[in-house]
C-alpha cells in the first residue's frame, strides 16, 4: 500500500470512555469507538447498541402515506389492476418483489415492469404509459424511482391512472411530480424523520402501512437492497441490516437459498461483506449484462429446481460481467494515464465508443478508488451517451451535476453515485465545467486518500474478549465503518507466507506480544516488508475460525514501512 495516505487519528475522549465503560460494562476501546461515531451520552450509546425493531419509525409519519393507503384500499374494493414499475439494480429489484408480493397478498391483480438498463434506461418512460392504458391499469406504483419523472407521471395522471411514487432519490430542480401520493424521505415536508432509507426501505414502509403488519419476514429482502445500495448503515438502516442479516441464513426464499448455496456461503455467519461482494453482484449481473427480469424471477421463485437453474444462469452472467469489466477498466486506465493531467483535472471524465453500459458504474467506482478523485465513465454512441459517476468523500456528486445540468440531457443519483445522459457534443464542455467546480470545491488534501483511525493501541491491548465486544457495532458499511486501529514500531517474527489472491500472512511483534497478521492484496510488499527494520500497522482485529479453533488475527488495511 502507498505511504502517502493521510492518517486521521481520533482524539481520545477519556472522560466519555470511562463513563460509558463503567455504566454499560463495555471496554474502553469500544467506548472510544462509540465516541468516534459521534455518540455523546449513555442514552445515545444504549440506543445504538440495543436498537431493534421496536425502534423503527412508524410508516404513518410519511405525510403522503394516508393517500397511498387510501388508493390501495380503493383498488382492492374496485378490483382495479395495479402495476409496479421498478429499477434494474438490487435495490430496485428487491423493492419490486416486496411491493408485488404485498399487493398480491391483499388480493390485487398486479403487473410489474423492470426497464432494460440499455434499451430503456432508468425510470418511467413514455412506452409504459401506453402499456398501462392498453392493460387497463388504474394504479401505478413505482419502486426506487419516479421522483425525477415529471412528464411521465403527468402522462399517467392524464390517462386517469393514479400514481404512488416510492423512491429515495434526490428531487431535481423546482417542484415535484404530480403524483397521487409521493413517498420519499428526501423531499421537502415528507414528514419522515430519517432521510437515508434505501429505495427498498421506503417500499418496506409503504408495504407495512398498506398491510398493517411489521413484515419482519421480509427483512431478508430489505437488507439486501439496503446494503447493496450503499446507503449509510446508521439509524434505521442499521436496524434493518442488523435484523435482516440474522434472517438471511435461514431465508425461506428458494432463490436466495440457491444463490447462497452456489456462492459457497451456506452455514456461514452473515455480515454486510457477504451481501456487498457475494450476493449483490450476482443479483446485479443479469441487469448489467441482459435483463434484470431473471433476478426478479429468481427472488420470486417458489420452486427449488427452478431457483437452482436461475441461480446458475446468474453465475454465468456474473462471470461474463467480470470479463467485460476487466477489459473496460484496463482501457480506461490506459486512457487516463495517456491523456489526463491531474494537476489541471480533479475529476476524471473519460468516454469511448461502445463501452458496455452495464458495467460503467463498477468501472467508475474502481477508478475513483484507484486515483482517489471523482470518476465519470461514458459510453459513446450516435444518440445520447450514457455515463455513470462515482465520487470521493468531500465532493457532492449530485450537487455538481445540478450545477452542470444545462449540459446534460438527464441525470439522477446521490452524493457519491449518479447516472447521466449527455450528447457527444457536450462531453468536452461538461468535462471543463465539472472540473471548474471541482477546482473551487476540492483542495489538495481532499484528493489524498485518508484513513480514519479509532485509536492507537499496543498489542497488549488486544484480546479475544475485546474483539468480541466490538462485534456489537455490526453490521459495518458506509456511515458505520469497521473499527480501525494503529500500532507503531512492529517487527517481523519469522517468515512471510505468500498465499493466493495476492495475500500475505505473517507474525508481528512489539518485543513483548506477538500477533498474526493477514494482508489481503498486499503481495507487492513482500520483499520490502522482509527488508524493513520495522513497520507501523493499520488494522482491524478479527477472530479467525479455522477447523473449529478460534484465534486473534489482525487484518491489515495499510502497512507503513520504515
Amino acid at each position: 500500500m502507498s505511504s502517502h495516505r493521510i492518517l486521521r487519528l481520533a482524539i481520545p475522549h477519556i472522560h466519555l470512555q470511562n463513563q460509558l465503560s463503567k455504566e454499560l460494562g463495555i471496554s474502553k476501546i469500544l467506548a472510544q469507538v462509540l465516541a468516534n461515531r459521534k455518540i455523546k451520552s449513555i442514552a445515545e450509546a444504549e440506543r445504538f447498541l440495543r436498537a431493534g425493531m421496536n425502534d423503527l419509525f412508524s410508516p404513518q409519519l410519511f405525510s403522503d402515506m394516508p393517500k397511498a393507503a387510501a388508493l390501495v384500499k380503493k383498488a382492492i374494493e374496485n378490483k382495479e389492476k395495479v402495476m409496479i414499475f421498478g429499477d434494474y439494480d438490487v435495490d430496485g429489484i428487491t423493492s419490486t418483489v416486496l411491493v408485488k408480493n404485498t399487493l398480491v397478498s391483499l388480493g390485487l391483480d398486479v403487473l410489474h415492469h423492470i426497464p432494460h438498463r440499455i434499451t430503456e434506461g432508468y425510470g418511467l418512460n413514455k412506452e409504459i404509459i401506453n402499456f398501462a392504458k392498453e392493460n387497463k391499469v388504474k394504479l401505478m406504483v413505482t419502486a426506487d424511482c419516479g421522483t425525477a419523472n415529471h412528464k411521465e407521471v403527468e402522462g399517467l395522471r392524464q390517462a386517469n391512472i393514479d400514481v404512488i411514487i416510492t423512491d429515495h432519490h434526490e428531487p431535481q430542480g423546482v417542484g415535484l411530480p404530480a403524483a397521487s401520493s409521493l413517498i420519499n424521505p428526501k423531499v421537502k415536508n415528507s414528514g419522515y424523520p430519517f432521510r437515508d432509507l434505501a429505495g427498498v426501505g421506503v417500499a418496506y414502509k409503504f408495504c407495512q402501512a398498506i398491510s398493517g403488519s411489521l413484515l419482519s419476514e421480509d427483512l431478508d429482502l430489505v437488507t439486501l437492497g439496503t446494503i447493496a445500495d450503499s446507503v449509510p448503515l446508521n439509524g434505521e438502516n442499521r436496524i434493518i441490516a442488523k435484523e435482516g442479516l440474522l434472517r438471511l441464513p435461514d431465508t425461506k426464499r428458494e432463490g436466495l437459498r440457491a444463490i447462497i448455496y452456489n456462492a459457497g456461503i451456506k452455514n456461514k455467519k452473515f455480515n454486510s461483506t457477504y451481501v456487498s461482494f457475494i450476493i449483490a453482484p450476482r443479483l446485479n449481473a443479469s441487469g448489467r449484462m441482459a435483463s434484470a427480469e431473471l433476478s426478479l424471477r429468481l427472488l420470486m421463485s417458489q420452486s427449488y429446481g427452478e431457483a437452482q437453474g436461475l441461480a446458475k444462469e446468474l453465475e454465468q452472467f456474473n462471470r461474463q460481467r467480470q470479463k467485460v469489466e476487466a477489459q473496460i477498466l484496463e482501457e480506461a486506465e490506459e486512457m487516463i494515464n495517456r491523456e489526463m493531467n491531474f494537476k489541471e483535472q480533479k475529476v476524471i471524465v473519460i468516454a469511448k465508443d461502445d463501452w458496455h453500459q452495464g458495467v460503467l458504474g463498477i468501472v467508475a467506482s474502481k477508478l475513483a478508488d484507484r486515483f482517489y478523485r471523482p470518476a465519470i465513465v461514458i459510453s459513446l454512441n450516435e444518440d445520447l451517451c450514457k455515463g455513470s459517476a462515482r465520487s470521493i468523500k468531500n465532493f457532492h456528486l449530485f450537487d455538481a451535476l445540478v450545477d452542470c445540468k444545462e449540459l446534460l440531457d438527464s441525470f439522477g443519483g446521490h452524493a457519491h453515485a449518479a447516472g447521466l445522459l449527455i450528447t457527444r457534443d457536450n462531453i468536452d464542455d461538461f468535462r471543463k465545467s465539472i472540473n471548474k467546480l471541482a477546482h473551487d470545491r476540492l483542495n489538495l488534501e481532499d484528493l489524498l486518500p485518508s484513513i480514519d483511525i479509532d485509536a492507537e493501541l499496543a498489542l497488549s491491548d488486544l484480546n479475544e474478549s475485546m474483539v468480541r465486544g466490538l462485534e456489537v457495532l455490526e453490521p459495518f458499511g458506509m456511515g458505520n465503518p469497521e473499527p480501525l486501529f494503529y500500532t507503531r514500531s512492529l517487527k517481523l517474527k519469522g517468515q512471510v507466507q505468500s498465499l493466493s489472491r495476492e495475500t500475505l500472512k505473517f507474525w508481528a511483534t512489539d518485543g513483548m506480544v506477538t500477533c498474526q497478521v493477514i494482508a489481503f492484496g498486499m503481495a507487492g510488499l513482500l520483499n520490502s516488508l522482509m527488508q524493513a527494520g520495522s513497520f507501523d500497522l493499520v488494522y482491524t482485529p478479527k477472530i479467525d475460525s479455522w477447523r473449529q479453533e478460534e484465534s486473534l488475527i489482525l487484518e491489515a488495511k495499510d502497512i507503513f514501512l520504515k
